[in-house]
């Protein structure tokens, strides 16, 4: 039995979801692969609920079979459960034995980072008598995972003595894609790969190319290749917003939505402090309603006398610390808030709603671990693509 541990709703629109599938697919050349990033439980928008609404693309004007990019074995091994038969690409690659039996399984395609990692799944897929697709990372600046340059030889090498495992990717990541004052330094990576992926089609593989994330396919439409890697913006957020570079992001529809229920309604008087720490003192004779959010769902601590929400349309600051299943919000200047209504910590309606940009920068961080965290929390799917779906599923 599923333990209700709080009263958030997390609504997800699944039509804007593909409407920004759609619009990115008119970003780039029709000879490149539109890949969504669903790692991390689909930025905590949800891993199969997410996919099943792209996979209604398929087969209508224009679309295409959806190749998609995760970050664990687990997380395809669920896409192939739920149905999906495109390619997927394990960005993690393989860090383990048991990452290995799920990719042969499931014909998950790893993107191996490491020479040494070839030879052992060669050897698994020998054992069981098939063979493996693989991708691999190259290290052009991120300093994270990757090849050098230097391991080329090497890898062409290995990749002539395991017949077994055949490369048909070649993948980077750029680190400053969406600073548009640091566009050398993404230029500066592109040749490298370029370079990377040349000296491979030379050695006989001639793989694929992909470079460019969300923020490298609006901002530099040239380095498309082969593929794009759509994650953030698929979700509706902009990664140039607040840059010079905005425009270049317009037109995605926010797709998480979050609500909290008002717990209270009571007066506060001026001079009285309210929640932990006494952090927050009346000015003047307030009204503050309690809502039930706090950090146990998510919901930072940081974003104490910071965060604004939306309720009955208009803004509420929040005033005081948030706690562990509450807080509080002035609602001063808002008649008619009652306990049973929602606000909408993120999301809303009209010019009033909160931006996925607002929150993050009021929480300090950005929209992707805005998405993550509050997306942990039980979450509800609408609109059409939601159709078959169980529309009330626990995240994982």
């Amino acid at each position: 039995m599923t333990i209700e541990y709080n009263h958030l709703r997390c609504i997800i629109d699944l039509d804007a979801l593909c409407d920004n599938y759609t619009l990115l697919r008119s970003r780039v050349p029709e000879t490149s692969q539109v890949i969504a990033v669903v790692k991390a439980d689909a930025y905590g928008h949800g891993l199969e609920a997410c996919a099943h609404a792209l996979e209604s693309l398929q087969g209508k004007e224009g679309g295409e079979p959806v190749m998609y990019a995760v970050g664990t074995a687990e997380e395809g091994a669920n896409l192939r459960r739920a149905g999906v038969t495109g390619r997927i690409l394990l960005l993690l690659g393989i860090q383990n034995p048991e990452d290995t039996t799920l990719c042969l399984e499931h014909g998950l395609t790893p993107v191996l980072s490491r020479v040494a990692q070839i030879s052992p799944l060669a050897a698994a897929a020998e054992i069981v008598g098939t063979s493996v697709d693989i991708a691999i990372k190259f290290d052009t600046g991120m300093a994270r995972l990757g090849l050098t340059d230097a391991d080329i030889p090497d890898l062409c090498k290995t990749l002539d003595s395991r017949p077994r495992v055949e490369a048909v990717w070649a993948v980077t990541h750029l680190a400053t894609a969406d600073a548009p004052d640091d566009e050398p330094f993404v230029r500066e990576q592109a040749e490298r790969f370029a370079d990377n992926v040349a000296k491979l089609h030379a050695c006989g593989h001639k793989v694929y190319a992909t470079m460019a994330n969300s923020a490298g396919m609006l901002g530099y439409p040239e380095f498309a290749l082969d593929g794009v890697r759509v994650g953030i913006a698929l979700y509706g957020a902009n990664p140039f917003l607040g840059t010079s570079w905005e425009e270049k992001g317009a037109g995605l529809k926010q797709v998480m939505r979050v609500e909290a229920p008002v717990y209270q309604v009571h007066a506060l008087k001026r001079g009285e402090s309210i929640s932990y720490g006494r952090t927050f003192t009346a000015p003047k004779d307030m009204t503050v309603a309690v809502l039930g959010v706090g950090y146990a769902d998510g919901y930072s601590r940081g974003l104490s006398n910071k965060a604004q929400v939306q309720i009955l349309g208009k803004r509420a600051p929040i005033v005081g610390r948030v706690c562990m299943q509450m807080t509080a919000v002035d609602v001063t200047g808002i008649p008619g808030v009652e306990p049973g209504q929602y606000a909408c910590l993120l999301g809303g309606d009209g010019e009033q709603a909160i931006t996925a940009e607002e929150l993050a920068a009021w929480w300090g961080t950005i929209t992707y671990e805005a998405f993550c965290l509050l997306g942990m929390n039980r979450r509800t799917y609408v609109g059409k693509a939601a159709q078959g779906l169980d529309m009330h599923q626990d995240s994982y």
